[in-house]
């Protein structure tokens, strides 16, 4: 607890804030990677701080850096209105950023208010697709420099995660060769993306904050930028509608068409889709073991993630002919 205290004033200092007037350090839950805690100080204001592992813990090849990659994604997200924490200092790898308002997505809204929030939501994803990159890929450096093309970023991010199954050797539903034929049979598809596009890549309920200080629950902020790359904006799409079908979340698609975000689910699009799923498939598949999950989490990830792999790859040799 006292290196807590002692990190948190110093990185107050670096950032011109008070850090005598620091009350409270208080570990944040949730996260997988990254040591999270908030900082309270006297006068009320909250921040987040975020420190990244040690270099010696096993990790997957694209999660070095990763707190570059979400400074990036909230610089982004400012220039287009849509709630994020705010960059407030960067040191040694530390991200200290402000704390948005709410509390993670639940069960506890109401139909009525889940359809009005996705709306938002939708709203808001469409505005962070507005925001385009000189290049494609992972703004950390993780897998090398940016690339000129999507395809050629793409197959990177592909061949990191399949580089990282064949050395953590966890359990997938099918052998790792054949997984690595089957998703370079698609990559022609990835031609057809030719903006670097800001992607999230997370917005999962447990980074979507609903803020219910005003009475109507609203969107507090999109938080965990950290998986941020620049590429198709139909990636985001995947966690949107995690280990399910974003086709079916009507609201959402309206919100997003709404405020100008433009999708089609023709043959193309959808064989792109099935490539993203199948890589955060691969993801959530293979970070088990550097992780060292417990059973019940390895449980589910054979359950739950493996035939949605299978489902994908089943509809990418489909829609691949």
């Amino acid at each position: 607890m006292a290196d807590s205290w002692e990190r948190a004033r110093r990185i107050l200092g670096v950032a011109g804030l008070p850090a005598g007037e620091l009350a409270r350090v208080r570990p944040l839950t949730g996260g997988t990677y990254n040591t999270v805690e908030e900082l309270l100080l006297a006068d009320g204001s909250r921040y987040v701080l975020k420190v990244p592992p040690a270099e010696t813990v096993p990790g997957l090849r694209h999660e070095r850096e990763l707190l570059v990659s979400e400074a990036e994604f909230y610089r982004a997200a400012a220039t287009v209105g849509v709630p994020a924490p705010r960059v407030v200092a960067t040191t040694s790898g530390e991200l200290l950023m402000t704390a948005c308002p709410g509390d993670p997505w639940d069960g506890s809204l109401t139909d009525a208010e889940q359809q009005e929030l996705r709306a938002e939501l939708g709203r808001q994803v469409a505005r962070l697709h507005r925001v385009s990159g000189s290049a494609f890929g992972y703004p950390s450096g993780a897998l090398g420099p940016l690339a000129a093309d999507w395809r050629t970023a793409f197959t990177g991010m592909l061949d990191a995660v399949l580089d990282d199954a064949r050395r953590y050797r966890p359990w997938l539903p099918r052998p790792v060769e054949e997984v690595a034929h089957t998703l370079r049979a698609a990559s022609p598809a990835l031609d057809e993306v030719t903006v670097a596009c800001l992607v999230h890549f997370d917005l999962w309920p447990g980074n979507i904050l609903v803020d219910r200080s005003a009475g109507v629950p609203r969107i507090g902020g999109l938080i965990d930028g950290e998986r941020m790359f620049w590429g198709d904006p139909v990636a985001d799409f995947v966690s949107l509608a995690l280990l399910g079908d974003i086709e079916k979340d009507a609201a959402f698609l309206a919100g997003y068409r709404e405020a100008g975000g433009l999708v089609e689910f023709d043959p193309s699009t959808r064989l792109r889709l099935a490539l993203y799923r199948a890589y955060l498939d691969l993801i959530m598949l293979t970070e088990t073991v550097p992780r060292a999950v417990d059973e019940g989490r390895r449980r589910w990830a054979r359950e739950a993630v493996g035939p949605e792999l299978v489902a994908a790859l089943d509809e990418i040799s489909e829609l691949s002919r």
